[in-house]
């Protein structure tokens, strides 16, 4: 099983996300991680849901969601082609002699550090799932007190769109 980046353009509207997520308890799939968020036409939404789940099951995900009212458009995104981040706010237990240590480990993942404490620094990281973990295995020996994460947000590289569905006019 390996895990899937789905993208789906849906009407921005009350109900839509309960609508999507109903559908994958019902049918039994866990969703790994979601994010919705306004696209630059403030009546269409972006979801960014991630699965594990194998080829089957991820073919039965999108016609599902396809069938969904709510649903415009809805694809696989395929890893090489995409780019995938996240957000992470840690807030780590630091006193005076651990301080400069995790500065340094933040700094060498490019995290921002906002925040600081005379016994805690919380730091900010943005990039992709691989680089947020392997930040926080370093900084889980000095405490990790907090951790909140986004879930993933995707695009496709290049000029290739996910778009809402051209409709054709006949007389």
């Amino acid at each position: 099983m390996k895990q899937h980046v789905v993208s789906a353009l849906v009407e921005n509207r009350a109900g839509t996300l309960s609508r999507v997520s109903g559908l994958f308890s019902r049918r039994g799939f866990n969703i790994d991680s979601l994010t919705v968020g306004e696209t630059e036409d403030p009546s269409i939404s972006r979801m960014t849901i991630a699965v594990t789940g194998d080829d089957p099951v991820l073919e039965q995900i999108i016609k599902q969601l396809g069938k969904l009212v709510d649903v415009i458009a809805v694809r696989e995104l395929d890893p090489s082609s995409c780019i995938r981040r996240e957000i992470m706010l840690l807030k780590i237990g630091a006193d005076e002699k651990s301080r400069p240590a995790v500065i340094e480990i933040a700094g060498i993942f490019r995290s921002r550090v906002i925040d600081v404490s005379p016994s805690t620094i919380t730091i900010e990281a943005t990039g992709d799932v691989e680089k947020l973990d392997g930040l926080l295995l370093l900084l889980r020996p000095y405490g990790v007190l907090e951790l909140a994460r986004t879930g993933l947000v995707a695009l496709e590289r290049g000029s290739r769109v996910l778009s809402l569905p051209v409709l054709s006019i006949s007389n």
